[in-house]
């Protein structure tokens, strides 16, 4: 049996080799399989392809492909996916925050009949904001692409084979891949564990980048928001007719009460902006739709190391 080690790497020049040396400490040290690491160099700016390169001269298991430019985790992930020989995969940051000595808690809770285990982070040590942010994205995931309730979903995570050669199917632009994998499967367990300090820097997500990662998430897998959008739309209308009988009614009563020209400005306006914000929404997904249909790719290869190169 065979394990692939997935690792998407971007600005680790100083930690990468030693997430990958422990990685191979702590399969060798188990003896129960063989395994492969792949690294994604996703095209940083510092000198992690001369570290991963020096990785692939110490041992014929490390196996490289490095991006033309940046296209982000997700792209790593996919390409990644793409190159898995292993009966296993498991996926892990490059910055020493998933321990690799804890890939058997979940590679041996597959044993329990699951498809897919995650880790599960009991005791966070990362800013409130960042939390937040998570369970927000937590609970949108359990309502608008199925996220059984109870369940996360995080970088951590190891999965039986079929999911990866299924998750590559789709050759979209901008992929998710725990929505991917949630059309796949719901067989999936949770094992606790502790988040360990960064070794190194700060993390590349900014608020911008996380949301533009729940945007591609929500349009690419549900079309709730455009159903709710379509609600909003119709009780709004609703309340603006409604408004609008009350106002001529009570003029005709009441001759005399002013119709209110600031009131019917700031319904104006109001109804505009939310006309607007719904525009844009539409105009999210035919923006998608529009780049898919030109084919865009979700990754570009540069080079590839110990491996065979294959184009998404």
């Amino acid at each position: 049996m065979m394990i692939s080690v997935v690792i998407p790497c971007y600005r680790s020049a100083h930690t990468v080799a030693d997430i990958v040396h422990r990685v191979q400490n702590t399969i060798e040290a188990d003896g129960r399989y063989d395994y492969e690491v792949i690294c994604i160099n996703d095209n940083p700016p510092d000198e992690t392809l001369k570290v991963l390169k020096g990785l692939v001269a110490e041992s014929e298991k490390v196996k490289v492909i490095s991006f033309t430019r940046n296209f982000g985790q997700h792209s790593a992930l996919m390409a990644g996916f793409n190159n898995v020989s292993g009966d296993v995969v498991i996926c892990l940051d490059d910055d020493g925050q998933n321990p690799p000595e804890d890939m058997f808690k979940l590679i041996d809770k597959l044993d329990d009949g699951y498809d897919l285990v995650s880790a599960r982070y009991v005791d966070e040590h990362r800013p409130l904001i960042r939390q937040l942010g998570s369970k927000v994205a937590m609970s949108m995931s359990s309502h608008l692409i199925g996220m059984p309730k109870g369940i996360e979903l995080n970088s951590f995570c190891t999965f039986k084979r079929f999911i990866a050669d299924e998750v590559v199917r789709y050759t979209n632009p901008y992929p998710f891949v725990h929505g991917l994998m949630l059309r796949v499967t719901r067989n999936i367990a949770n094992v606790d564990m502790v988040r360990s300090d960064r070794e190194e820097g700060s993390s590349g997500y900014t608020i911008s980048k996380l949301f533009s990662l729940w945007l591609n998430g929500f349009t690419a897998f549900s079309v709730t928001p455009l159903r709710a959008a379509s609600v909003c739309g119709a009780l709004f209308a609703s309340i603006g007719f409604i408004a609008a009988i009350v106002v001529v009614v009570r003029k005709f009563v009441v001759p005399e009460i002013s119709a209110g020209y600031s009131s019917l400005m700031a319904a104006i306006l109001f109804f505009f902006g939310l006309n607007m914000l719904f525009l844009g929404l539409i105009g999210e997904y035919i923006g998608r739709m529009y780049i898919c249909m030109n084919e865009a790719p979700q990754f570009a290869i540069r080079d590839t190391y110990n491996l065979s190169r294959k184009e998404r």
